[in-house]
């Protein structure tokens, strides 16, 4: 049957892939805003003396501000409305990106990385949630990871910052993308809308409390071990990521740029195509068992666990890359089904609140990981038995992640979602 002319749900169906696309825009501008500083290591050290710590210091306030205030920012986003959270967002990050370009002393950038930190938070919780509030049926941990996909391709353009540096200067960079966030926040302002409210959600739009929202959250044992599961690996990714072109040049004799070569461009492509097969894979599955999108990011750290061995035990370096590979593509299972689980495990009022404190608990026991890692390696415990603790570690994750039991309540399939049905 041809669908009505006058039916809005094919528009809204397609508004709500239009939602993820731009989102993806602001997603890649978020990383690569928040990455590039460390790209220009020399260029600002030449121009803004500062010691080694110190400039470590500008990637940690940064960590640490942005961690702390994510269960906040995601309030927000439950409370008020998410677009204009997101727009704020980027329009004020944008602001302190340019700002970043005219400090001239280490306590400026000090206090722009931390200004940036504060706005940086706001984002992610917010536009996930937003993505799921469009996305509540057989699309909704594709259209996560394609957002995640998005995140990931600004994370890997981080290398534009030290390209612009030494071609112009360090300033320059903080400038352009200053000034294209402006500008896509003002066209944002335009284009982009929360999610009609769905009937039962009518009675939802009350006010809450930040309060009532994490006892609501820590008192659901589904959501705790959810937290458990991502905040441990959290720990499994920064210890991987962190010290994997050490690993490759350690021990296989690379030089620094043929070790670098290995852990960024071998790792970003199966992880991008992970993040998106992940969605994919997971929304298919989920139309025949309501538990896919728990179980396949479970099955990939299953997948992922062996993998972590052999590239640690093996002394070929193309069946190292190799195995690495298989984990790269396989973790970001993860990434596109994490808040698709939160939707199946929360109350639906407080998404953003719950993803906010997930970033928090990730944040912090990542930062210990990446300390952890260095502690072992001033006490003699080779990277070859480190990155076997972090295989075990993965396994246990998976099994956190089987143990997880949705709400047995169903959720309702969006009139979004159901306007290219028949």
């Amino acid at each position: 049957m041809l669908a009505n002319a006058t039916d809005p749900k094919p528009k809204l169906f397609s508004y709500a892939w239009l939602v993820v696309m731009m989102l993806c825009v602001v997603g890649g501008l978020n990383y690569l805003d928040r990455m590039m500083i460390t790209t220009m290591r020399s260029s600002i050290i030449e121009a803004i003396p500062m010691s080694e710590a110190q400039f470590g210091l500008l990637t940690s306030i940064f960590l640490w501000i942005y961690g702390l205030l994510s269960p906040i920012a995601g309030y927000l986003a439950d409370r008020f409305n998410r677009s204009r959270v997101i727009i704020g967002s980027l329009f004020v990050w944008s602001i302190v990106t340019w700002l970043t370009s005219q400090a001239t002393t280490f306590e400026e950038l000090l206090i722009t990385r931390a200004l940036m930190g504060i706005s940086e938070a706001c984002y992610i919780p917010a536009a996930l949630a937003l993505i799921v509030d469009y996305h509540r049926g057989p699309t909704r941990s594709k259209a996560v990871g394609i957002h995640m996909a998005g995140v990931y391709i600004g994370q890997s353009l981080g290398f534009i910052g030290g390209w612009l540096a030494e071609s112009r200067t360090w300033n320059f960079a903080f400038v352009v993308f200053g000034m294209i966030g402006v500008v896509y926040a003002l066209v944002l302002s335009f284009s982009l809308r929360d999610a009609p409210a769905q009937p039962r959600e009518a009675d939802n739009r009350e006010v809450i409390g930040f309060g009532d929202a994490i006892r609501n959250l820590f008192r659901q044992p589904a959501y705790l071990m959810a937290l458990a599961a991502w905040g441990l690996l959290g720990v499994v990714s920064w210890m991987i990521n962190g010290w994997l072109p050490t690993y490759y040049k350690e021990h296989f004799n690379l030089s620094q740029t043929q070790a670098g070569v290995y852990a960024t461009t071998y790792f970003f492509i199966p992880m991008l195509l992970g993040v998106l097969s992940g969605g994919a894979m997971a929304d298919l599955w989920n139309k025949t068992n309501k538990r896919a999108r728990i179980l396949l990011p479970a099955l990939g750290l299953v997948i992922a666990t062996p993998a972590i061995f052999v590239a640690s035990n093996t002394d070929v370096l193309w069946v190292a890359v190799a195995a690495f590979m298989i984990f790269a593509f396989a973790r970001p299972f993860l990434d596109a089904n994490m808040m698709p689980i939160l939707c199946m495990v929360a109350d639906q009022r407080y998404l953003a609140t719950g993803y906010g404190i997930l970033n928090l608990f990730s944040c912090m026991v990542g930062g210990i990981g990446i300390y952890a890692g260095g502690a072992l390696r001033d006490a003699n415990v080779d990277l070859n038995a480190m990155f076997q603790v972090a295989a075990v570690t993965m396994l246990f994750c998976a099994w956190l992640l089987y143990r997880i039991r949705p709400k047995t309540e169903a959720e309702p399939v969006s009139t979004l979602e159901s306007a290219d049905q028949p």
